[in-house]
């Protein structure tokens, strides 16, 4: 899972984690092809319960989500930016029918009540991986390729490369933006010190 992931690697001295991978959107102007770059995610899965409760917010790391936004920008792609709903289950968790159309209540009308709160997509990773990461003091970000818009019924696997492009691109980011910090003497990136950085 996404939580062995993190626990291991930051075990092995890794600090910044970039989820890239894939994501249904929830909201009628997201396009196939679009990435998303969670700000935020809701806790609907149940591994990041494990280590926090239920009101300890997931949220990315702010240098990470910049780099992410700058990365975007610098290369050209179509993206949009605020909250995803991480679930433990593509079916019933995501509003799908399980096996013989099965369903409750609440995977009838998870999808409305997501796109009223403005949520912009379902995936299975972030929140998990931004709880773990605040904790213990490392970097997160998500930026995933939607293969599928639910409002339009589309589906098609597209952006998969702007998703991986946009993260390496990121990586390289924050590695000038952390050697600016270390010239600098700063322990964080704020606007003033970012003028003129690849000037």
């Amino acid at each position: 899972s996404a939580a062995i992931a993190v626990e291991e690697l930051a075990r092995a001295g890794s600090d910044t984690f970039i989820r890239v991978g894939s994501t249904g959107a929830i909201q009628p102007e997201i396009k196939l092809g679009d990435l998303v770059i969670s700000a935020a995610a809701m806790r609907l899965e149940g591994a990041s319960g494990d280590y926090a409760p239920p009101s300890y917010p997931a949220y990315a790391s702010y240098e990470v989500l910049l780099a992410l936004i700058e990365a975007a920008e610098s290369l050209g792609a179509r993206y949009h930016v605020g909250v995803t709903a991480t679930t433990d289950t593509f079916y019933l968790g995501q509003g799908r029918r399980g096996l013989g159309g099965y369903e409750w209540s609440r995977s009838r009308s998870l999808l409305d009540d997501l796109r009223s709160m403005k949520v912009l997509n379902l995936e299975m990773e972030t929140s998990a991986i931004y709880v773990l990461a605040s904790l213990y003091g490392l970097r997160a970000g998500s930026v995933c390729a939607v293969f599928a818009n639910r409002v339009r019924g589309e589906f098609g696997v597209v952006g998969e490369k702007d998703a991986a492009r946009v993260a390496v691109e990121a990586v390289k980011v924050l590695q000038e933006w952390d050697e600016l910090k270390e010239r600098r003497g700063k322990p964080l990136i704020y606007p003033s010190l970012l003028r003129g950085w690849r000037g």
